[in-house]
């Protein structure tokens, strides 16, 4: 796993031992940013469900102003960390170690403000609703923030739109999709 471009481009990042996450394939990340690239610019992006913090580091390499990392692992955290230091990035990224309502809680209370929201959550769980749920009503975004969603690619994204959501695009792969979403 490795930064794709900008300013740490080429620079390898850990990852978590373990099945626990998914780091994201190069290629995929690639497309991935390929299509934000023109909101990265001095953006506030949230990783969610950061696993080893890789989106949200490319994010800056690319030149996101912060980003703020979520994850429950402590084997994830110490990850996100390692990699923010190897990348010299560890002065614009913010880890949050806690279960990721509690951190969403916490970063409203610090008055995060987010122009990219990127939701990575364990498959099949219900993780990404609620979490919508929390966002679509909280000071952390606004009409003008994207929010991707990964998720399984037998996942219906229609129900984002009913937690009051639209979805501005939705990018297959072969075993998960890319859903971009913008408040209703």
């Amino acid at each position: 796993m490795r930064v794709i471009a900008g300013t740490a481009r080429r620079l390898l990042l850990e990852a978590p031992r373990g099945m626990d996450t998914r780091p994201t394939q190069d290629i995929i990340k690639e497309t991935l940013f390929n299509m934000l690239q023109p909101l990265m610019y001095d953006c506030c992006f949230l990783d969610l469900f950061a696993g080893s913090g890789g989106i949200g580091i490319e994010a800056l390499s690319r030149g996101a102003r912060e980003a703020c990392f979520a994850d429950t692992s402590r084997e994830a955290i110490k990850c996100i960390k390692n990699n923010l230091e190897h990348t010299h990035f560890t002065e614009q990224g913010v880890v949050y170690a806690m279960e990721f309502m509690a951190a969403l809680r916490q970063m409203e209370f610090d008055r995060k403000k987010f122009d990219v929201v990127y939701l990575d959550p364990p498959y099949g769980k219900g993780f990404e609703s609620q979490a919508l749920t929390m966002l679509v009503n909280s000071s952390l975004i606004d009409e003008d923030t994207t929010i991707v969603v990964e998720t399984s690619i037998d996942t219906d994204p229609s129900e984002y739109e009913a937690l009051g959501y639209r979805i501005t695009k939705d990018k297959p792969y072969k075993s998960n999709r890319h859903v971009f979403l913008e408040k209703a």
